[in-house]
C-alpha cells in the first residue's frame, strides 16, 4: 500500500497550524463546566466510528464518583483500511496529547493511557520522547502550568487483537486479561479501568478537542452538516492513484472523494472498513456523514477488475479469525457466513439458502455481544444485495434452485 509520507488535505484544515500547549493554556483558564458546554455546542461525536457525543461521555465521567478516574486514548486502529490515527500520532502528537490533558482536567482524572496498536511499536519511542518534552515544558505531570493540576500519560502496547478496538475489551486487555467485551451495564463511564470511571476516546477525537477549545463550539459547527459537524480524516486505499489520509468536511460525497484520489473505473467503495458497508456505483452520490454513510475513517476502493465475491471472502475470513469466540452469534454466525461465501464461489448454493444467511446476518446485528459481531455481517449483506449479478454468474452450473 502506497501511503504518502505527509497527510493529503483538502477543504477545511482543522488539524494544522497548532502549537503545543495552546489549547491546554486556554483550557486551564476555563472552568470544567465551560469546557463541557463548548464540547456540547460543537456537537462533536466520537471519531472512532461509534459516533457517541463526546460531551455526554465526558459529562458522565466528570459527574461519576470515584477516588480515581482515567482517560484512555484508543489508538488500537485495527480496522482494515484505517491508518489515519497513525498519521495523527506521527505528525500531530501535540493535538492528541494536549487533548488528553484537557480531558483529564475536565473530568478530574490524573492518568491518561494510550492503548497503542502492537504493530505501531516502531513509533513508541518517538511518542515517549515527545511526552518527556511535554513534561519539561510543564504541560504534563505535576502542577501543570502552575495551576495545581496533576495529569500524566503512559503508553501501553496492544497485542494485535481486533476485538480490543471495542472499549470494554480494550480495558480488559489493559488490566492484563484476555481481550473480551464486557457485559453492559455497567458502562466504563462508571466502572471502567480498574473499576473506576473511565472515558475511552479515539485519537482523532482528542485532536479535534484542541481546535474546539481554541475557537469555540459554534465555530466548529460551521464545518460539516447539522448532524455531523467538523471535518473528518479519511484513510483512502485500494484502486486509486493517490491513496493516503485526507481531511474533508463531513457531508462530502463519495464521488468527490473518488475524483480527489484519482480513482478510475470504480465498481465499489467499502465505507467503514471490513465492518462497514459496500456501496455500488449507483450510490456514489451518497454523503459521508453519521446520518448517511457513516465511517470511522476507512475508504477502500475497488475497480471493475475486482471480483466482489473474492472481496467478501477476504472480509469474512478476517472476522472468523478475529472473533474472540465469547458469544454464539459471532462465533458461529461468522463461520456460517463464510461457509455461504465458499458455496457461492463453487456455485453450490440455492438462493433460498443465501436469503437465510442474510437473515442470520441481521440477527447477528442485534444479538451479538459487541461491535465486532454486530458489524461483521454488514459487508456480507451489502455486497450480496448490491452485487447480485456476480452471485448469479457463480450460479451457472451449480445447484441454483430457488
Amino acid at each position: 500500500m502506497n501511503i504518502p509520507g505527509k497527510t493529503e488535505r483538502t477543504g477545511p484544515v482543522l488539524f494544522s497550524g497548532y502549537k503545543r500547549g495552546e489549547a491546554i493554556t486556554k483550557a486551564l483558564s476555563l472552568s470544567r463546566e465551560d469546557i463541557l458546554f463548548e464540547l456540547k455546542d460543537s456537537k462533536l461525536k466520537g471519531r472512532g466510528g461509534a459516533g457517541f457525543p463526546t460531551s455526554t461521555k465526558w459529562m458522565l465521567v466528570a459527574a461519576a464518583k470515584g477516588d480515581k478516574k482515567y482517560v484512555i486514548c484508543n489508538a488500537d486502529e485495527g480496522e482494515p483500511g484505517t491508518f489515519k490515527d497513525r498519521v495523527l500520532l506521527m505528525e500531530y502528537p501535540e493535538l492528541v496529547f494536549d487533548g488528553m490533558v484537557i480531558a483529564g482536567y475536565t473530568m478530574g482524572a490524573s492518568l491518561g493511557i494510550v492503548y497503542l496498536r502492537g504493530e505501531y511499536e516502531y513509533i513508541l519511542k518517538s511518542l515517549e520522547d515527545y511526552l518527556e518534552e511535554m513534561r519539561k515544558d510543564n504541560l504534563l505531570g505535576n502542577n501543570i502550568l502552575g495551576k495545581g493540576i496533576n495529569f500524566d500519560i503512559q503508553i501501553v502496547l496492544g497485542s494485535g487483537a481486533y476485538v480490543c478496538g471495542e472499549e470494554t475489551a480494550l480495558i480488559e486487555s489493559l488490566e492484563g486479561n484476555r481481550g473480551e467485551a464486557r457485559n453492559r451495564p455497567p458502562y466504563p463511564v462508571n466502572t471502567g479501568f480498574n473499576g473506576k470511571p473511565t472515558s475511552v476516546n479515539n485519537v482523532e477525537t482528542f485532536a479535534a478537542v484542541c481546535k474546539i477549545i481554541l475557537n469555540g463550539g459554534k465555530w466548529y459547527c460551521t464545518f460539516g452538516t447539522d448532524k455531523s459537524t467538523g471535518s473528518k480524516l479519511f484513510s483512502v486505499s485500494g484502486d486509486c492513484e493517490k491513496p493516503g489520509v485526507y481531511e474533508l468536511h463531513w457531508g462530502a460525497k463519495i464521488s468527490e472523494v473518488l475524483d480527489l484520489v484519482g480513482a478510475k473505473h470504480t465498481k465499489a467503495v467499502q465505507v467503514g472498513g471490513a465492518s462497514g458497508i459496500c456501496i455500488p456505483k449507483s450510490q456514489f452520490n451518497r454523503t459521508l456523514a453519521y446520518e448517511d454513510a457513516s465511517t470511522g475513517g476507512s475508504i477502500i476502493i475497488f475497480n471493475e477488475s475486482r471480483n466482489m465475491i473474492d472481496v467478501l471472502k477476504n472480509f469474512m475470513e478476517f472476522f472468523v479469525e478475529e472473533s474472540c469466540g465469547q458469544c454464539t452469534p459471532c462465533r458461529i454466525g461468522n463461520s456460517k457466513l463464510l461457509e455461504g461465501v465458499e458455496l457461492i464461489e463453487k456455485g453450490e448454493f440455492t438462493f433460498n439458502y443465501i436469503n437465510k444467511l442474510k437473515d442470520l446476518g441481521r440477527t447477528m446485528q442485534v444479538s451479538a455481544k459487541c461491535g465486532l459481531g454486530q458489524s461483521s455481517p454488514n459487508s456480507f449483506i451489502s455486497i450480496l444485495e448490491n452485487f447480485k449479478d456476480e452471485v448469479l454468474n457463480k450460479s451457472n452450473g451449480g445447484r441454483n434452485g430457488r
